[in-house]
């Protein structure tokens, strides 16, 4: 009897063992699936902001945006219905801070899209969370990767004949790279003080009203059926879409893996605008958005070092 019980307990204690490493590495299939949502992610922003373009096109970057991020504000908050009684004022202030971070980075991309290819903003995009990503950088020697991912955007940006894309295109691209960095930054930490989607409802909220007086003096404080009725459909694409993949996407996958797969994202960006919008890079260009693309799996990797 004695020794059935003493098996039996070896018994369990293994199938424990078994089962903790089992969540601790997630199953193949897993996985696979939750790069097959990082990836759907990657295009469904890419898609968005080139089918945006006719939009833009249209009614103007601000108001598009502005379009979008109110349909993206009002269908996340329906859903989660935030309870802003559950938290203090320094959490709704980050919350508020975050929709700043999102409002900056959204503007300055859609105007930089009309004025440089689609895949070099992205590009250029890039350098935010990089700039991010080397401030953890505990040894000096992997700040190679940010050196490395400027030397990108030169290649991107500059040729011997001088500047290759419109400088103020290229200066809100920048200024979206650095709303971008905020938005990682800041994202962190509505995660842990929020429950589920609250955070990001409020955080959507916010950035759609900040976004609204650069919407209000584009349309003239006329808003046009057409401008509605084609940015709820770009709302679901981006930003809709990709954050839920995304999250779907990080509860399968460690945040390392995650990152190296997000890496993509400026060749897809190139990939999209030549397919969609007929925008075709040089070699130098192409070059340059690889580079920023080995400088982001750098990092990355680096970090788990």
């Amino acid at each position: 009897m004695f020794n059935w019980r003493q098996r039996t307990s070896e018994m369990s204690l293994q199938n424990d063992r078994t089962n903790a490493a089992a969540d601790t590495k997630p199953p193949a299939s897993r996985s696979g699936s939750a790069a097959l949502m990082a990836v759907g992610s990657m295009i469904s922003v890419q898609l968005g902001a080139a089918l945006a373009q006719p939009t833009m096109h249209d009614y103007g970057p601000f108001a598009t945006t502005w379009g979008r991020l109110v349909w993206a504000a009002l269908l996340l908050c329906v859903v989660v219905r935030p309870d802003f009684r559950r938290y203090h004022g320094k959490e709704i202030l980050a919350a508020l801070a975050l929709g700043a971070a999102i409002a900056m980075m959204t503007l300055s991309f859609f105007v930089a899209i009309t004025r440089v290819p689609l895949g070099l903003v992205v590009a250029i995009e890039f350098v935010g969370p990089l700039g991010v990503a080397a401030l953890g950088f505990a040894r000096s020697w992997r700040l190679v990767w940010l050196l490395l991912a400027f030397a990108g955007v030169l290649l991107l940006v500059r040729t011997r004949e001088g500047w290759s894309v419109d400088l103020v295109g290229f200066g809100f691209a920048l200024i979206a790279a650095v709303g971008w960095g905020a938005y990682i930054l800041l994202s962190k930490r509505i995660g842990q003080a929020f429950h589920g989607l609250e955070g990001l409802a409020i955080s959507l909220a916010a950035a759609a009203l900040i976004a609204t007086p650069f919407g209000v003096y584009e349309t003239r404080l006329h808003i046009p059926d057409g401008l509605m009725l084609q940015t709820f459909g770009l709302a679901i694409l981006t930003p809709l879409l990709p954050y839920a993949l995304e999250m779907m996407a990080l509860r399968r996958l460690p945040s390392a893996t995650f990152g190296v797969l997000m890496s993509a994202e400026p060749g897809i960006g190139a990939l999209a605008g030549y397919l969609i919008l007929q925008q075709p890079l040089s070699l130098q260009q192409m070059a340059g958005i690889l580079f920023v693309i080995c400088a982001s799996v750098g990092a990355v990797v680096s970090t788990r070092e």
